[in-house]
């Protein structure tokens, strides 16, 4: 059912005078002409038009045009006022979005920590001593506190990432030139992509796909190719353990979690040496590519000196003035340098659909930015930096919390890979079902592949707590039946399997009779899902409860009967 665009755009102004965050807005729409033209949308419905937008209500940074509303990149020296959309605010248009206002961001979208504004520093929505993260600062707040259904951003080094991570929301950056980049004031032309916010994945790859499409005002902008089809396991790289050191208290430890249940999905987890791409990942402030930003901005900033401590941040004005001094040949080299270092990253990555690291490396207070403003944002874009230069998808999804805080993790893959990132996404955000198994679903038995096929991975052998029975049943193939009893039970061992919540429905609903899912208890204490057989099935049928499991049971029988022969 398509949410009421009237409702969805009051209920927007209202959430904004109720959390009172200010700096989170560079410019908002007036009420009442959002309501007109939520008004228009809710007719168009009405008149029965497809609009897969319609109820919905956006926000967008102010480096992205917006007819009606000014332009600031975050500098009130720059500003304009565009006669039209951006191309991709002009496609959520017309799919019935509506658009409230621009939001703050690190002064012409250099940095990634989403205080180098004058208009503000943007607070965190967990916790307002801490960085939102930018320079997607006020796109990411508006989404994580629920002002808005997504927000648009742009992303050069991380900013459509960083901010998803540290404020718990999705962060979908696409491939470069997908969403064409006409009417967004460049930070590095070649390197900048429309990215998304949302809370929710489907809504954020929606919108995303919704914007993408070559814009012929856009050299740069590309036709999305076949879709990527992953394997039935798909193969997933991580970073060495040497790479993961230097992460804030707790995140080692949630991103190891994070791979493990990605792993219980079906996933296969491989560790591998990313060295080249954090290389690279450091030439793009630390090489001559940053000269594209003094080619996106400096002359303005040239021109504004006398502004750098008040409507220009200092910082920002530092980095890109520092963009004029590389030399043709040091870029020359650069580019080189970065050629063989993209090389060297894709045959690391060989064989693997996707790299998972942590989104960023901590989550900073404002005082620890104030106090070492570069040096701290530096550090937050380390598994981020690189994936522009390196023509890579990527996609920033929560994976928790540590010490009441959100934390990210990130699937990175090659150009085009959009959608099969997202897919694996959905399995790690997919609510999961345990199972315990005692008989022909165990691994390497008859019936295993169900299992496998339904999305579940092997966590870990398991035994019942010493309340149970098993019995050898008359199927085919043959099964054992698990009944607890109320005395004389003993423990059995089986298998603790992991499926999707979707796969754990589809398998039970296929589970035959005499067999059923009830609750099983385990030694450990724990209650689980698990097989047992219905109670006529058990009448007759031989107890092997001694031989302490199934594959015993199995292994006895066999050696009977080559004895026997």
């Amino acid at each position: 059912m398509t949410p009421d665009p009237i409702a969805a755009v009051d209920a927007a102004y209202d959430r904004i005078e109720a959390e009172g965050r200010h700096e989170i807005w560079v410019t908002l729409r007036f009420r009442e002409d959002a309501l007109s033209e939520a008004k228009i949308i809710a007719e168009r419905v009405a008149a029965g038009e497809d609009l897969p937008l319609a109820g919905r209500v956006i926000a967008v940074k102010d480096n992205i045009d917006v007819a009606g509303l000014p332009t600031t990149a975050g500098a009130p020296s720059y500003l304009y006022r565009p006669a039209a959309d951006a191309t991709a605010v002009a496609r959520l248009r017309a799919a019935g979005a509506v658009v409230i206002g621009k939001t703050n961001l690190d002064q012409f979208a250099t940095g990634l920590v989403g205080s180098r504004s004058p208009y503000g520093a943007v607070r965190n929505a967990w916790d307002p001593t801490r960085i939102s993260g930018g320079s997607s600062a006020g796109s990411a707040v508006a989404v994580a506190l629920g002002i808005v259904d997504a927000a648009l951003g742009t992303d050069t080094a991380g900013s459509g990432r960083v901010p998803a991570a540290l404020n718990g929301i999705v962060g979908v950056k696409p491939t470069k030139g997908l969403v064409p980049v006409t009417g967004v004031v460049p930070a590095c032309y070649s390197l900048d992509c429309v990215t998304v916010f949302a809370r929710d994945l489907a809504l954020g790859r929606l919108v995303a796909e919704l914007m993408s499409g070559p814009d012929a005002a856009d050299p740069l902008s590309r036709e999305a190719r076949p879709d990527a089809v992953l394997p039935s396991r798909p193969r997933v790289a991580v970073p060495a353990d040497e790479h993961l050191a230097g992460l804030a208290p707790g995140w080692r430890e949630a991103f190891t979690a994070a791979a493990a249940s990605l792993a219980a999905t079906g996933v296969q987890i491989v560790e591998v040496d990313i060295t080249p791409l954090l290389e690279a990942a450091k030439m793009l402030y630390g090489g001559a590519f940053v000269a594209e930003r003094y080619a996106a901005v400096g002359a303005h900033i040239e021109a504004q000196r006398d502004q750098i401590g008040t409507g220009l941040d200092p910082t920002v004005a530092a980095i890109i003035l520092a963009g004029a001094s590389p030399t043709a040949a040091q870029w020359a080299t650069d580019t080189a340098t970065l050629a063989h270092l993209g090389a060297q990253g894709r045959a690391l990555l060989d064989g693997c659909d996707a790299l998972l690291t942590p989104t960023t490396t901590c989550h900073p207070t404002l005082d620890e930015v104030a106090a070492d403003p570069v040096g701290v944002n530096s550090g937050l874009g380390r598994f981020t930096n690189f994936a522009n230069l390196l023509d890579l998808a990527s996609l920033a999804v929560p994976a928790g919390f540590v010490d009441g805080l959100p934390f990210g993790v990130m699937f990175t893959g090659p150009a085009f890979t959009d959608r099969a990132l997202a897919d694996l996404a959905r399995r790690l955000l997919a609510p999961s079902v345990d199972l315990f198994v005692v008989g022909a679903h165990l691994s390497g038995q008859p019936l295993n592949s169900q299992l496998v096929q339904a999305g579940g991975s092997l966590v870990h052998p398991a035994t019942t707590a010493a309340a149970y029975r098993l019995r050898a049943l008359a199927t085919t193939p043959p099964k054992p039946g698990l009944m607890r009893v109320s005395s004389g039970g003993a423990c059995v061992e089986g298998e603790l399997w992991r499926l999707p919540a979707a796969g754990f429905g589809t398998f039970v609903a296929a589970v035959p009779p005499p067999m059923a899912i009830g609750t099983v208890e385990l030694s450990d204490g724990t209650a689980v899902p698990g097989f047992l057989a219905e109670p006529w099935a058990l009448e007759g049928a031989d107890d092997i409860t001694s031989f302490g499991g199934w594959r015993a049971y199995l292994a006895a029988t066999r050696t009977k009967e080559t004895m026997t022969r």
